[in-house]
């Protein structure tokens, strides 16, 4: 399941920092953190990752472009001549030997924040693409195709995998029952190697999280980690999008006649959930089209809707939301004068929203009621990803709806969107693991952008190329 690989990694001494040449993960990058990577080191890796705003290829510059696929591919190959100029000029080291990578991540308890700290460790290696049945990763929900498609190109273009996959998997299972004691299992390796050896890379970043990484070179190692995931499945947590671009470059190059090749593996880091339980968040939507007056009077018909008391804050009115949700799907309107708040959802008009053949716990889950019941029954609005953004930050969605032009999500909204003032947010609850686990055994999807699994792996500590000479 987990086949080791020659990483690619930043070379300390040619960079100001490790830290400083690391980001998060493309999907969570809005304008004000972008520009403050690119500030932090002209080598930063979001220049690989969205490359389509780069300094030397502006949003204005893109947005500008009379044929956007032709701008995108500008930016693509931009990034491919960075990655290149990179390697050639020994600012990105490749590994002489392959290895797999145990990554951990630190978060202590914030006063006033978040009062419980958070561990997380896992391996970043090569999954084997395919199928649920064959591959044993199941996709937990649905993406939308211009997103796939953009990292798809942006992989064929440099040849490389810049941000690996997140998975989790229940290491408390054995797939294979028979002789479980003769070998130690892939989190008793990791855990005996992070806590006996010292680390090839330890950074605190401006979140406050410490990464530290190892490279597991030991074949005997290595060996033990295979055999204990074999047989084993792995959600995917974090990284549909890419999921889905790894399997399309790998049907492109099979139907070009290539055959099998390095493009049937792809980056991963894998978290055994047993060991360490993955912290879900909350993905919520900005749609700039919808009057917050208009959406809260059209909702009163399938919803219970309270208007909150006026000067409520954020933090409070997510309180209220948290409470609601615990009797069934609830949701928080912002933009206008106040906070409102839905629940009780009227259950024949919520039955009558549903599509066939799905089961009763995709039908309950927050997700599929807001898609199918709230924004496809009650405002008319198809789910799209012109008519509704994606914010990962709640504070962002409702600034997005009230004047200031903050965009979390800039691979969605595209470059050089215009502020949504005027709109609504729809605050969501995060789902639960164990509802996410159970719909995904079944086979079925959440509504795209529904889970933000945490904490997410830092982009930039270790890469993968997978040109002719890798």
């Amino acid at each position: 399941m987990l086949a080791p690989f020659r990483g690619i990694r930043y070379a300390r001494d040619r960079v100001s920092g490790i830290a400083n040449v690391t980001s998060p993960p493309y999907d969570v990058i809005n304008g004000g953190i972008l520009d403050q990577l690119r500030a932090a080191d002209p080598h930063n890796v979001v220049r690989l990752i969205l490359p389509g705003q780069d300094a030397d290829a502006s949003p204005a510059a893109a947005a500008a472009e009379a044929n956007p696929a032709a701008a995108a591919a500008k930016a693509n190959r931009v990034a491919a001549g960075l990655l290149r100029e990179w390697l050639s000029a020994g600012v990105l080291i490749r590994d002489r030997m392959a290895a797999l990578y145990i990554y951990e991540q630190h978060l202590p308890a914030r006063p006033g924040r978040d009062d419980s700290s958070c561990l997380q460790r896992g391996i970043i290696g090569l999954v084997r693409l395919g199928s649920p049945e064959s591959a044993g990763i199941l996709p937990h929900e649905n993406v939308m195709p211009g997103l796939v498609a953009g990292r798809r190109e942006l992989m064929a273009a440099t040849q490389a995998n810049l941000e690996p996959i997140f998975l989790s998997y229940d290491g408390g299972q054995f797939p294979d029952a028979t002789d479980t004691d003769a070998m130690p299992t892939a989190t008793e390796v990791m855990d005996g190697v992070a806590d006996e050896r010292a680390p090839l890379v330890s950074i605190t970043t401006e979140d406050g999280i410490t990464h530290r990484l190892w490279r597991l070179g030991d074949p005997g190692e290595q060996a033990a980690i295979a055999a204990d995931l074999s047989g084993r499945r792995a959600l995917i947590a974090d990284g549909h999008h890419r999921y889905a671009a790894y399997l399309q470059l790998q049907s492109e190059m099979r139907a070009a006649g290539l055959g099998t090749g390095p493009w049937d593996y792809g980056l991963a880091f894998l978290v055994d959930s047993a060991a360490y339980p993955p912290r879900l968040g909350a993905i919520h939507r900005v749609l700039p089209g919808l009057p917050p007056d208009r959406a809260a009077e059209l909702a009163k018909a399938a919803f219970t809707v309270q208007d909150l008391p006026a000067g409520l804050s954020l933090d409070d009115a997510r309180l209220r939301l948290a409470e609601a949700g615990r009797e069934g799907p609830a949701f928080l309107l912002a933009g206008g004068p106040v906070f409102r708040l839905l629940s009780h959802p009227d259950p024949v008009q919520l039955a009558g929203s549903m599509p066939a053949g799905t089961s009763a716990p995709w039908q309950g889950l927050a997700a599929s009621v807001m898609q199918q019941l709230l924004l496809g029954r009650v405002w008319g609005v198809t789910d799209s990803e012109q008519d509704v953004l994606i914010d990962h930050d709640a504070a962002d969605a409702v600034r997005a709806v009230t004047g200031d032009a903050t965009a979390t999500d800039i691979a969605e909204r595209g470059a050089g969107a215009a502020p949504a003032a005027g709109g609504t947010a729809v605050i969501c609850n995060p789902a639960s693991f164990e509802a996410v686990i159970g719909i995904a055994a079944h086979g079925e999807r959440v509504p795209r952008k529904s889970t933000s699994f945490g904490p997410k792996p830092r982009t930039g500590l270790v890469l993968r190329t997978f040109g002719p000479s890798d």
